[in-house]
């Protein structure tokens, strides 16, 4: 158990699947939380075949699994059933990201996970939660960014909305029912009760879009797809410079508009008409774009942040998922982990955060390679599981 942590010393059951639920469970380890997952012997967790692989074994499982201990257990068979209710009461926080009605059908139900652990946390996590006429479809992340309005605001006008090229409703999915599990274990120290959380992912992504949400329905206003710009400030988006590189450059409020403007073309162009209030600016735009970028053209990307900067303005490089591993601001932070596998060597995935000054956090250790890993080595100490009784699980699988 990890003895470093705000949350060190409570104990996580992760019986989820995939990123954004699992997610869920790794950022508690990082706080400090014990987390043993659940996986179905064989096969295990989804995500241990998602994306790339190195010598056979899933690179992402190896950032995703950190600090969890892989225990196989089959939760169809009627045995585990009854084994995770004796387990249960060992734990605080239970996660699970089943289809609604599962935990029903297998008779752990949260009103039974209550009964036998009434203190414990329950996180629930589905794409459009536990009611609703959506609460029966498959759904994954893909699906909240685009029921959400996320999709149909993002990219260009002349060109179909984008996804994004990675899980970004996951992801932020399991950091929201992180803060959500918080919220529930302090209530927990106070009250001495436990919580069912229903957590829809699509709820979670629909706070991205929440100010254009609040627009439409005041204003009847629809945003187009602008590329890297915003309909509500300018300057904003991605100047490439002389060299090729690019830099991002925002302008919200009055002050920084007004310095990036003196930078690239002294007070007169402060006083410029098409640029004097962010409203000017948003509806000049492109001209306003055309000029940054002709400042820009002329100067390799890091005479350009040095200007910039010097100026006061808020800017900073475009990294590629190259070059950001070379970024002086995520090399002094130490951004990213470098961790040993017995497996692979090295493999690197981002650190915990935040920083904890006082509670520190544990080591971070990578996913185990082999499914159920821990299996014996947990149930003989937490459930006291001898050798016949493991051998009535072992043969037949469970």
């Amino acid at each position: 158990m990890a003895q470093n942590g705000p949350l060190a010393g409570v104990r996580v059951l992760d019986c989820s699947t995939m990123i954004a639920a699992p997610s869920t469970a790794a950022m508690l380890a990082d706080f400090g939380a014990d987390v043993v997952k659940i996986e179905r012997p064989g096969s295990g967790d989804h995500v241990r075949r998602y994306g790339a692989r190195k010598d056979g074994i899933g690179l992402y499982w190896k950032a995703l699994g950190r600090n969890k201990r892989s225990v196989a257990l089959d939760l169809h068979d009627a045995a585990v059933q009854e084994l995770l209710l004796r387990w249960l009461p060992q734990f605080d926080v239970f996660i699970e990201n089943f289809r609604p009605g599962t935990l029903e059908r297998w008779n752990l139900a949260p009103a039974r996970l209550l009964e036998v652990a009434p203190h414990v946390v329950i996180l629930r996590m589905t794409a459009f939660g536990q009611d609703g006429p959506y609460r029966d479809r498959a759904g994954f992340g893909t699906l909240a960014e685009a029921m959400t309005g996320v999709a149909a605001v993002s990219g260009y006008d002349d060109r179909p909305p984008l996804l994004p090229a990675f899980p970004l409703a996951d992801v932020m999915a399991g950091q929201a029912a992180t803060a959500a599990v918080c919220a529930a274990y302090a209530r927990r120290l106070r009250t001495g009760e436990g919580e069912v959380i229903d957590f829809a992912i699509y709820e979670a992504v629909m706070k991205l879009v929440e100010s254009q949400l609040t627009e439409f329905a005041a204003n009847g206003t629809l945003h187009r797809r602008l590329g890297n710009r915003m309909e509500d400030t300018a300057p904003r988006g991605a100047y490439r410079c002389s060299d090729g590189a690019y830099i991002a450059l925002s302008g919200s409020t009055q002050e920084v508009a007004e310095r990036v403007l003196r930078t690239i073309g002294g007070d007169a162009l402060v006083a410029d008409p098409r640029f004097r209030t962010n409203e000017d600016r948003v509806a000049n735009g492109e001209a306003l774009d055309a000029l940054i970028d002709a400042f820009c053209a002329t100067r390799p990307r890091d005479d350009v942040i040095d200007v910039f900067t010097r100026a006061g303005c808020a800017v900073g490089p475009l990294e590629s998922i190259a070059s950001v591993f070379e970024n002086p601001q995520v090399v002094a932070r130490g951004s990213l982990a470098t961790l040993p596998d017995p497996d692979l060597g090295e493999v690197v995935v981002s650190n915990a955060f935040p920083r904890f000054e006082r509670a520190g956090a544990p080591p971070l250790r990578l996913g185990p390679t082999e499914v159920g890993a821990d299996t014996v080595e947990v149930l003989r100490r937490e459930l006291g599981l001898d050798d016949e009784e493991l051998r009535r699980f072992l043969p037949d699988g469970a």
